[in-house]
């Protein structure tokens, strides 16, 4: 889903301009503002890999996002969350693209580990052109300083290597996949209003995952599961779109299930998900297929947001309801949001992560 919330700070950090929130009437962050000159996202242009790993440069905004439920070999959970954001201050073709410091590109790091007792988070910025953070496609490499994301190789990124560190924490992480990508909405065309408003949306919702975690000095083995999303639009969210409660689940019968629900001040909520069977074929979920219920909240941040929800797809036969491992994930970053693991219980098991903004 929607990954770009600290992209306008990264801007004003780094431009040195005021710190103000977007005005209102430019959707949650901004990203509801008019992108002219910017490549716009119409359906029918068909997705081609490896050259869709790397980066977009014609569009304003995206990201690499990557989510691990793991558990170390005393049976606990752990969370794991690492994202690169891109950012264009202008429209910037392939053929044209500018190196060094006149570079438009703006790059956004966040890291994170999360367990049922605490949560940590580190974030990184950096400016393109000058070799501190990029994306190359083939083999892709993503990368803001010494946090790094890259492949052994195959466009379906069946094998993956994860690294990158924080104050107190750290983790190496090893991804292997014998499932295809998979294409959100209209063959990754993903719908986001009524209004028009779209991203190019897929993800690898299938990774296994093993590798080191450090946690105040001490390592931890730790094996589970991973879900990468790619996306990037330039024109994301409609002006009164506030912010989106985003569900990646991780079910113990094989399945994948994504579903998002985008809050508006002015009219309906919008809805949108992908079911996605134990051999990695996608059900597009239409608006009415979806119910999400907040059940309980907790006080985070000075706010209150739900961190206990019933999810139900009716036509799936699904009907569950997940709660934070830590309801405190909250990522105190530049536009701050809350993002950490979830369980699943209910017509079906599992585990997976929630994405809230805009409370």
């Amino acid at each position: 889903m929607n990954r770009v919330l600290c992209l306008l700070c990264a801007a004003l950090w780094l431009y040195g301009c005021d710190d103000q929130p977007p005005a209102a009437g430019q959707g949650f962050a901004g990203l509801g503002s008019h992108a002219e000159n910017f490549a716009e996202v119409t359906p029918g242009t068909p997705l081609s890999f490896p050259a869709d790993h790397g980066a977009h440069p014609a569009h304003r905004i995206e990201w690499w996002y990557l989510t691990a439920n793991l558990k170390d070999k005393q049976g606990r959970d752990w969370g794991v969350q690492w994202t690169l954001f891109r950012q264009a201050l202008r429209p910037e073709q392939t053929s044209e693209q500018v190196t060094g410091w006149q570079s438009p590109q703006l790059w956004l790091g966040h890291a994170a580990v999360t367990r049922e007792d605490a949560h940590r988070h580190a974030e990184r910025l950096a400016r393109g052109g000058i070799g501190q953070a990029g994306a190359e496609a083939d083999p892709l490499r993503v990368w803001i300083d010494d946090w790094q994301l890259h492949s052994e190789g195959g466009p379906q990124l069946d094998a993956l290597q994860l690294r990158a560190s924080g104050d107190g924490f750290a983790y190496r992480l090893q991804l292997r996949s014998d499932r295809p990508l998979v294409l959100h909405g209209e063959r990754g065309f993903s719908r986001k209003s009524d209004q028009g408003q779209a991203s190019w949306y897929y993800s690898q919702p299938f990774f296994q995952v093993s590798g080191e975690l450090e946690w105040d000095g001490q390592t931890y083995q730790v094996n589970g599961t991973g879900w990468l999303d790619r996306e990037w639009s330039s024109q994301p969210l409609a002006a009164d779109q506030q912010g989106w409660d985003w569900f990646s689940l991780s079910l113990a019968s094989g399945e994948r299930v994504m579903l998002f629900r985008l809050r508006s001040r002015t009219a309906a909520d919008y809805f949108s998900g992908s079911w996605i069977d134990a051999e990695g074929q996608l059900t597009a979920l239409q608006p009415s297929q979806i119910n999400m219920r907040p059940l309980g909240q907790t006080r985070v941040a000075g706010r209150r947001l739900p961190t206990e929800w019933q999810l139900q797809v009716p036509s799936q036969g699904l009907d569950v309801r997940v709660e934070a491992l830590n309801p405190q994930a909250w990522m105190g970053t530049g536009i701050p949001y809350w993002e950490g693991p979830i369980r699943i219980g209910g017509s079906h098991t599992g585990m997976g992560y929630l994405e809230m903004t805009g409370y």
